[in-house]
């Protein structure tokens, strides 16, 4: 068998609905009897699982899932899945789970089968090799698991796992059964900079400059799949995207956009979308359901195959505007030929964060910071990378007071810019303190303030948050900064100092 199933041919959900009361558990439970979700054989989730044993304290194990046949394929991987060719690991067979489980996250209430904390630690898309009963050969093109793998059956029903080498799901490899799309492409990205001269207006596009999360959007077979800045799936974070406007039916395309929160005057809210970067678990649709976002698109990079990155930016928009993909939460946004200091007047008057310059020949290079593309903000914003916290006082005695902040110099070396105590909502300063890893000595190079140092708690430097400011001091700090919200979207090698 090729992981333990329901016992029922006919209904291979069976065992796992018979472990599971839909009442007391946040786990998708699908009623009896409704057909299988028509998939693609091509999603893979890895949950880390967390669960409580009395005594003997937390387990952890990992979870393996296949999309296979409409459900979830399944396997435990107690000591996780190898990341190097070579070594096996244990996997062993568990029920089928549904569809739905891939953006499963949360908690398993006590006393539940599983009981305990599950977080997605991988997701992605994977390809068929081989499928039958002695062998499972997939490659995987995920953020942690890359390259191909074996599974197989050893003895007393267990399995193995052991990732074979590390070749990537494209060029002469071509699976059997489950051919994998080519990646998003990772998105264009501007230098922050000054309105062109108004002697180089006119061979400039502009447009307004949208305070949310980038995203590129790629539709194939009527199916759109969300990818971040750093080529992450996020699709089952904004599932209200996935509903196409009717100019994509039957069109593949590649856009580029933004995935914002709007507030009641129809302006982006950042930090309204905090509650929603993060999210994957089973209360995604009701959080959607509830404040859905808005996907704004400003770029075609394909339409039906054709790949339309090398061509300018003005033929790019014209062409955008031509196939017009407005519609349910889906928004084409407006550009401009020229007159950059009147939109940026405008997007002043409106309270919007700024302009982005587009020269109207350039061509969309692909995951390049480009002086082709210049970000003119309205007011300052500067990713940070948090590296420790100091405690708070009155009411968030107990609590994280202020977070300590850093920026990478041109070397790499993490440099102190000061401390952030204003902007925490109260949820804000929960997540931070879930999330953040100890350490015993600070991340940062070089001397640091004694009055700092002095109740400082340090932290691993691998989050990233955004703050405002008035303006950089001459020391290199930033003066009265105040907290944004979490980049979950950056890494913190993709911070750079704004001027």
């Amino acid at each position: 068998m090729l992981a333990r199933s329901g016992g029922r041919r006919d209904d291979p959900l069976a065992e796992y609905r018979a472990e599971r009361d839909p009442a007391r558990t946040a786990e998708p439970v699908p009623p009896a009897g409704q057909p299988l979700p028509a998939g693609r054989d091509d999603t893979f989730v890895v949950h880390e699982h967390h669960t409580a044993r009395g005594r003997a304290g937390e387990r952890v194990h990992w979870d393996l899932r296949l999309e296979r046949g409409g459900v979830l394929k399944s396997w435990a991987v107690p000591e996780g899945p190898p990341l190097e060719p070579g070594a096996n690991r244990l996997a062993v067979p568990t029920e089928d789970h549904p569809l739905e489980y891939a953006s499963c996250a949360g908690t398993i209430a006590a006393g539940e089968y599983g009981g305990g904390e599950v977080a997605i630690w991988d997701l992605g898309r994977y390809a068929t090799e081989k499928w039958d009963e002695r062998h499972v050969i997939v490659t995987f093109d995920g953020r942690r698991l890359t390259g191909r793998y074996v599974l197989f059956p050893v003895d007393d029903g267990a399995w193995n796992l052991r990732k074979l080498d590390d070749a990537p799901p494209v060029g002469n490899r071509t699976p059997a059964a489950g051919s994998m799309p080519p990646p998003a492409p990772l998105p264009m990205l501007a230098t922050a900079g000054q309105l062109p001269a108004v002697a180089e207006d006119g061979a400039w596009g502009y447009e307004f400059k949208w305070d949310g999360v980038r995203a590129v959007a790629t539709v194939r077979a009527g199916v759109p799949t969300l990818s971040s800045r750093k080529g992450t799936d996020i699709t089952v974070r904004y599932p209200e995207v996935t509903r196409l406007p009717g100019a994509l039916a039957g069109r593949d395309v590649v856009v580029d956009g933004e995935v914002v929160m709007m507030d009641a005057a129809g302006r982006p809210d950042f930090g309204a979308l905090q509650n929603r970067m993060h999210r994957t678990g089973p209360e995604v649709p009701r959080l959607a359901a509830a404040a859905p976002v808005t996907y704004l698109v400003f770029d075609l990079l394909e339409l039906d195959g054709e790949d339309l990155r090398p061509r300018p930016y003005a033929e790019r928009r014209d062409l955008l505007d031509e196939l017009a993909p407005a519609g349910h939460r889906w928004v084409l946004t407006p550009w401009f030929r020229g007159g950059g200091a009147d939109v940026q007047a405008a997007s002043e008057e409106n309270g919007l964060e700024g302009v982005v310059a587009k020269r109207l020949d350039s061509p969309y290079r692909e995951g390049v910071r480009s002086p082709d593309w210049r970000k003119v903000k309205n007011f300052y914003t500067q990713a940070v990378v948090v590296g420790g916290w100091r405690p708070g006082q009155g009411r968030r005695a107990g609590s994280i007071g202020s977070l300590l902040v850093g920026v990478p110099d041109d070397e790499g070396r993490l440099v102190y810019v000061g401390h952030v105590g204003t902007g925490f909502s109260d949820q804000d300063l929960r997540h931070l303190q879930r999330t953040l890893t100890s350490r015993s000595a600070p991340p940062f190079d070089g001397a640091l303030p004694r009055e700092v140092t002095r109740d400082a708690h340090w932290v691993e430097p691998d989050l990233v948050g955004e703050v405002a400011y008035a303006v950089w001091t001459a020391d290199g700090r930033l003066r009265h900064p105040s907290w944004r919200g979490v980049r979950d979207d950056l890494e913190p090698d993709d911070v750079v100092r704004e001027p």
